[in-house]
């Protein structure tokens, strides 16, 4: 299943094995956030994951996802753009990156408990 629950995002970035991404835009991104996440608006994306492992490492400050990685994440505000975010990761031979169809809301209502 390619999706992603608040727990097992919870655990993911508990013990650093997640690269999330957050494809929402830059504003929404800056307003609030998950931790350790990095803002690759969904426009952006798909240039985005063809770049040179350096480059893209230059850009976004962090590792460049690998096609083989299963611990890739796509998260937006509910759900939908990193619906389509997944679909173009898989598209693009990520095959095992996943989403967190809660989104940014979900994680907030969890975040308050």
């Amino acid at each position: 299943m390619s999706v992603v629950t608040y727990e097992q995002l919870k655990a993911m970035l508990a013990n650093h094995s997640v690269q999330l991404f957050d494809v929402r835009n830059p504003d929404e991104f800056q307003a609030g956030r998950i931790p350790d996440s990095v803002n690759i608006p969904l426009g952006q994306l798909e240039e985005s994951l063809k770049l040179p492992p350096l480059q893209f490492q230059q850009q976004f400050e962090v590792k460049a996802p690998k096609k083989e990685d299963n611990d890739i994440v796509f998260h937006c505000r509910s759900g939908k753009r990193s619906l389509t975010a997944l679909e173009i990761a898989h598209r693009l031979g990520f095959s095992k990156a996943r989403h967190y169809a809660g989104g940014y809301i979900d994680w907030k209502e969890h975040e308050k408990k």
